[in-house]
């Protein structure tokens, strides 16, 4: 998340994100980085984009976007990757296997594609969310007058 957040706006802050996950079916680590860049937007932190996660894997000769809990303990071979979306800049990247680079090639792509998927679905509700705060304040304030 550091590569998202414009920390020089904000000297001598330290910014703390706690996830608690209460249910799991796979993607559990994606999951825990979009959730943590929708509460830094909602809490107002500046940053240079939003960070957004996605996971993908290669199960049965055949690359998988979003692993659920059962394709994820088949024993495949898991891509997660992290992107800053508008720059197409790789923040985080873990594999939990070996995987011929063609085959890899593959599943990153298909990784990066359900990460830009994600992107668009987070700035659609991150706008929703700024238009409906906007309305209440419109609301608010033409009831005090």
């Amino acid at each position: 998340m550091e590569a998202s957040i414009l920390t020089h706006l904000m000297p001598r802050s330290q910014i703390y994100i706690f996830v608690q996950v209460l249910q799991a079916d796979g993607g559990t680590r994606s999951a825990c980085t979009n959730a943590a860049t929708l509460a830094l937007a909602d809490a107002g932190i500046p940053m240079r984009d939003i960070v957004t996660s996605c996971s993908a894997g290669y199960l049965c000769s055949k690359p998988l976007l979003d692993l659920n809990y059962l394709e994820d303990s088949a024993g495949g071979p898991d891509v997660t990757v992290g992107i800053l979306a508008k720059k197409d800049k790789v923040t985080i990247l873990q594999m939990d296997a070996k995987l011929p680079m063609d085959t890899f090639e593959d599943v990153m792509g298909l990784s990066i594609d359900g990460c830009k998927a994600n992107a668009t679905y987070i700035r659609e509700v991150l706008l929703e969310n700024t238009k409906r705060l906007e309305c209440n304040k419109w609301i608010t304030s033409t009831q005090l007058v």
